[in-house]
């Protein structure tokens, strides 16, 4: 399962990341390029602490708990227009280099501080998270929205 602890999964998604353009097409969802990547960087804000998940409803963390297994430890990449909490949406207008600087900049801190790195408090759907889940679920959230835009 690809991760991001892992040199050669960063590597990739930085690479692909670059292909995006402010006018790429999107094969599914309504967020721009730009805005894809804003979102993939607040998720990333996520993992690493600066942004704590907000509690979602008690029926949605047991489904959370249930699907979780099937989500990860697996190297089959997330649905086309999955659920995502509303703290991550982004909607108002972004500058695509901007944001992938940015979005660079967590992936690298991300992945330089390792296992430590990782926030201990509990994602909002599966709940908590090992470090290598959280590398996992990254990976294929970037992947998600990447594929999203044909990167």
């Amino acid at each position: 399962m690809k991760n991001l602890f892992e040199a050669t999964s960063v590597e990739e998604v930085k690479q692909r990341m670059a292909r995006l353009r402010p006018e790429s097409e999107r094969h599914w969802g309504t967020m721009t390029s730009a805005q894809a990547v804003a979102h993939c960087a607040a998720g990333l804000e996520l993992a690493v602490g600066d942004r704590i998940a907000p509690k979602v409803a008690f029926p949605l963390r047991i489904i959370g708990r249930i699907i979780k297994p099937m989500a990860l430890g697996n190297n089959e990449p997330m649905r086309r227009n999955s659920p995502t909490t509303k703290d991550l949406i982004v909607q108002d207008d972004r500058d695509l280099g901007t944001e992938q600087k940015r979005l660079c900049g967590l992936i690298d801190r991300f992945a330089s501080a390792g296992p430590q790195g990782c926030t201990t408090h509990p994602h909002s759907f599966f709940g908590r998270l090992t470090p290598g889940e959280w590398a996992e679920l990254m990976y294929k959230h970037l992947d998600h929205h990447l594929r999203q835009f044909g990167a």
